[in-house]
């Protein structure tokens, strides 16, 4: 079921325009997990999740692309991602008792809410517009849930369904993996990380201590790959500030690293303890696997995440074909 990106990416079948379907939820009870695991969603999903993991190997985030992989579609997704950030900027916070989960965030979504369509429009062609309600599902469920004020690694499942389905109707292509990754979805990462920090949300589901991180996860899998064979910097490295001032610009693990020193006191190894025990790991290339079973057992089998995800034509609910 899974392919690496060895066997080059997969063969999507688009549905015809008619087949369209709004996404809904088909996980309603515990026991409904094996269809999930059984679904050509989940194979799907990981199987993109996998080839973007083999793709951003030992690159920099910084390393040069060749033009033709920044597509006019990345721009104006970059564009979209853009207009999210702005608009945090005209909805400040307002003054209320609690520090945490601030109501202003419902103001921010209402706008997402109502934009989403049109703001997804511009980059699917007009032969494919049947396909925005579809997609602009995943773009509104990826932002955190506005009624908790609480963002966590279903949001963040529910980005990478949205680019998965942009590659499944021919909009992205699987093989401009590095900019999928590092210009789309580490722009993804800031505006989430400036909506935390914004609204003081609270993350969702949260193992506390014993979670990877309260918020996000993938880009852990994907940093971690960037430095596989990196020849200075091991995993033992990450928990040393300075190493990780001095190179978070160019990976995304180290990115994470470092907003979370921001964002917390006290020792590393009590505020996040996945981490550390993850630091003592010899190889990048052992942190990344271990990493990946990690997001399978930890967000993807687990009922409360899986719960809020949506299924459409695109990523669907029926298992897979034989």
């Amino acid at each position: 079921q899974e392919w690496g990106a060895k066997q080059g990416p997969p063969h999507y079948e688009i549905p015809g325009p008619q087949s369209f379907a709004v996404p809904k939820k088909e996980i309603n009870m515990v026991p409904d997990m094996g269809k999930w695991k059984r679904s050509q969603a989940y194979a799907d999903y990981m199987g993109f999740i996998l080839t973007l993991n083999e793709g951003v190997k030992g690159k920099k985030l910084t390393c040069e692309y060749k033009v033709s992989e920044v597509t006019v579609e990345m721009l104006k997704l970059v564009a979209l991602l853009d207009k999210l950030d702005r608009w945090i900027d005209e909805t400040p916070p307002v003054d209320q008792p609690s520090r945490f989960g601030n109501k202003a965030f419902r103001i921010w979504y209402a706008k997402l809410e109502q934009e989403a369509e049109n703001l997804v429009s511009p980059i699917i062609p007009d032969e494919l517009k049947a396909a925005i309600p579809e997609v602009s599902v995943y773009l509104k469920e990826a932002v955190g849930n506005s009624i908790r004020i609480d963002y966590g690694t279903g949001h963040e499942a529910a980005f990478a369904a949205f680019l998965c389905c942009l590659c499944k109707i021919g909009v992205l292509r699987v093989d401009d993996q590095l900019s999928i990754v590092f210009k789309v979805f580490n722009r993804y990462l800031q505006v989430m990380r400036k909506l935390q920090k914004t609204y003081r949300m609270e993350p969702a589901g949260s193992q506390g201590v014993w979670g990877l991180d309260d918020f996000q996860f993938l880009p852990f899998i994907w940093g971690s790959s960037q430095l596989v064979d990196h020849p200075t910097l091991e995993p033992r490295h990450f928990v040393d500030e300075k190493s990780v001032n001095e190179n978070h610009s160019d990976y995304m693990f180290l990115d994470c690293i470092r907003f979370i020193n921001e964002m917390k006191t006290g020792p590393f190894a009590e505020h996040s303890n996945q981490l550390w025990n993850i630091s003592a790991v010899p190889t990048w290339s052992k942190v990344n696997q271990g990493l990946i079973r990690m997001y399978k057992a930890e967000c993807l089998e687990k009922f409360p995440v899986i719960q809020h995800f949506k299924f459409g034509s695109l990523l669907s609910i029926q298992p897979v074909k034989p």
